[in-house]
């Protein structure tokens, strides 16, 4: 039986850090599946899955800890994966526009007001070219369930990109997001 481990990384940024903690992984016959992985501010920080046959897990875990002082890890068991069949419709939701305080949180509580789930995103800032100042950009992939209708979060967003005076774009997707 294998089990599910998510674990969290962040130290400061340096050469070898990925080897270290797969080094970690493969001597304790984890297989490492799913990353997400950046340098932030100087950190290296990132979010992995893992799974391992479940005899070995209390020992990947414990030697996680020798990696203190290059790498704080937190691990974290997951969800068994979900049954096979129909695959879940998801909304692709690109924004970009000045850079100011306050975007991800309107977009967020919007999204949440009407109970769904942010599956993955992504966000950066970059100089506007000629206007100066700064760009923020997010990629957003959120869960639908069945019962929603894409129309009516369409418009809470579309209300909420003009009042933020950002670009909006929704595409929907019937696949799983990754």
């Amino acid at each position: 039986m294998q089990r599910n481990l998510v674990m969290t990384v962040i130290g400061d940024d340096r050469a070898g850090l990925v080897s270290a903690l797969a080094n970690v992984i493969t001597a304790h016959r984890g297989n490492w599946e799913r990353s997400q992985m950046a340098e932030l501010a100087g950190k290296f920080a990132g979010i992995l899955v893992v799974t391992v046959p479940a005899e070995q897990a209390d020992e990947l875990i414990a030697a996680t800890r020798a990696l203190d002082g290059l790498l704080d890890v937190s691990v974290h068991e997951g969800a068994r994966p979900a049954a096979a069949g129909e695959k879940p419709r998801h909304l692709a939701i690109s924004v970009l526009g000045n850079d100011h305080p306050g975007i991800v949180h309107e977009l967020s509580s919007a999204l949440s007001s009407r109970g769904l789930s942010i599956d993955k995103v992504t966000t950066s800032t970059r100089e506007a070219p000629m206007a100066g100042g700064m760009l923020f950009e997010a990629h957003l992939e959120v869960r639908l369930p069945r019962d929603i209708e894409v129309s009516s979060i369409r418009s809470d967003l579309e209300r909420i990109a003009a009042e933020l005076l950002v670009d909006l774009e929704i595409d929907e997707r019937h696949d799983a997001a990754s």
